[in-house]
């Protein structure tokens, strides 16, 4: 919804709970040159209707050229399947944790009133900063103006980027930026906290008070206004994110995953505990219990804030990497297990696990190669008829055993 560091997560998905792959038929990677201009001209329309000078519309809009990269970057898929280890491993590092506790303590007082006027705590903001841009250091070298005309002019996704087009012209407008210096991810996120136009008309505030709102070069603006905008996300105050939690030994793995939510008092009947021992208590919290890298790897329990990160950016690995890193910034340890090495599968050998699954009768939807929640809910299933410790998570031992199964034998069980 804002930020690019993970925009194909929250359009195209569906739950990005670890992967972020989509599947593209066979497409022109250019607009022709006719075709594209019609569309400006039904851009330059869309946008006098919804308020944009006839100055912009013409001079700017009207200029535009098509950008050939930007749909081979929007139809790019990774030829791997991201892992839990190597995705956190890139996110939380030592010198996000040190540069970020450098930026709670420089900005202590105006984050302060940002926690007291919109009740996110600070740790979340710097956070959420750190793994947008890296504090500002990375904000995109796209042109944003051509990039979202190129996104518009391209039928896949055109109401929606037509959509943010108006709206980052209308932004240009109200702001009085310069179109040349409006840069930021090739899908048209800017500025510090990686805002799309939409959230950036909406949302941004005037930090600073000057009177203009700058996501590109005042970090005050851009930490108020991640402030304002996870509050009406529904932040609720007083609440962190989740934990680290130590699960005991035999524990039902089929009570995990993130549609399974339950009050904090289920989990305690069930011996989770807090890293140290204590005891997670009863309340009726509401609780979901994540295993992101199996068995092996650490568990962690989320409440209802975690949803609220996930509606910054879909995906759990992004969700648990910005709660721990906000934890790590306010002066927490570290993880209590260290990070497993896991598995390095392409896309194509996770398309094929997930159409055996299928042919063996343990519904895991399409096989797309996204290990999200159809699919995990389809290896615990299997697990535990074979077995191996039901955790969803498709080790070697699992999709070994997978491969090894002939479909023959769980038709004659299913009969």
């Amino acid at each position: 919804m804002i930020s690019f560091s993970s925009f194909k997560t929250l359009v195209f998905a569906t739950g990005l709970t670890s992967l972020s792959f989509v599947s593209y038929g066979q497409q022109s990677q250019t607009p022709e040159a006719d075709s594209f201009g019609q569309c400006i001209e039904r851009l330059q329309q869309e946008a006098r209707d919804a308020g944009v000078s006839e100055r912009t519309t013409i001079d700017i809009l009207g200029q535009v050229k098509p950008l050939e990269r930007i749909l081979s970057y929007d139809r790019n898929q990774p030829e791997f399947v991201q892992t839990f280890t190597g995705y956190f491993s890139k996110r939380v590092t030592d010198w996000r944790i040190n540069k970020g506790r450098e930026k709670l303590k420089e900005h202590k007082a105006f984050l302060a009133k940002l926690t007291k006027q919109y009740g996110v705590p600070a740790q979340y903001l710097i956070a959420f900063w750190g793994l947008e841009t890296n504090f500002g250091s990375y904000k995109g070298k796209t042109p944003i103006i051509p990039a979202l005309t190129t996104l518009a002019c391209d039928q896949r996704r055109s109401v929606y980027f037509s959509g943010e087009l108006v709206q980052a012209l209308l932004l240009l407008e109200r702001e009085e930026l310069d179109h040349n210096q409006m840069i930021g991810s090739w899908a048209g996120a800017m500025g510090h906290t990686q805002f799309m136009p939409t959230a950036y008309m909406k949302y941004a505030r005037d930090g600073d008070g000057d009177g203009k709102i700058d996501l590109w070069n005042n970090e005050l603006d851009a930490l108020a206004s991640a402030a304002h905008f996870l509050q009406n996300l529904g932040w609720k105050t007083g609440y962190r994110w989740g934990r680290e939690v130590i699960i005991p030994e035999g524990f039902d793995y089929q009570l995990a995953g993130k549609s399974q939510p339950q009050p904090l008092s289920f989990w305690s009947q069930h011996k989770v505990t807090q890293v140290g021992g204590k005891p997670l208590g009863e309340s009726d919290l509401k609780s979901a219990l994540l295993v992101p890298a199996g068995h092996t790897g650490s568990a962690f329990m989320v409440y209802p804030n975690f949803d609220v990160i996930l509606r910054w950016n879909n995906s759990e690995y992004y969700g648990i990497a910005v709660g721990h890193l906000a934890d790590r910034i306010n002066g927490k340890g570290t993880l209590s297990k260290p990070l497993p090495e896991l598995p390095n599968y392409t896309l194509v050998e996770m398309q094929q696990f997930q159409e055996k699954l299928n042919q063996l009768g343990y519904d895991v939807g399409e096989a797309d190669g996204i290990l999200g929640p159809a699919t995990r809910k389809g290896v615990r299933a299997f697990q535990v008829t074979v077995g191996l410790i039901a955790d969803g998570y498709p080790s070697k031992e699992t999709v070994e055993a997978v491969k090894n199964t002939p479909v023959e034998i769980n038709e004659a069980k299913d009969s």
